[in-house]
């Protein structure tokens, strides 16, 4: 099964990501933790503050 927005997780509740590049299978991930909504918000800030995105870009704390 894969994982994708929307989906229930039932054992954490904070996630540490960074910012992953655009229709990648790793912004699903974190778009379906933190909900999609949030996400594409988190990412909006994120291009306008001029954050790094990809493996060694900037992070984020998802708390749910």
């Amino acid at each position: 099964k894969f994982i994708f927005p929307p989906y229930e997780f039932s054992l954490a509740d904070a996630m540490v990501s960074n910012f992953h590049l655009p229709y990648s299978t790793l912004l699903m991930l974190v778009a379906a933790y933190g909900g999609y909504d949030l996400i594409m918000h988190a990412y909006d800030v994120a291009l306008e503050e001029d954050y790094r995105f990809g493996t060694y870009g900037d992070a984020m704390l998802i708390i749910d």
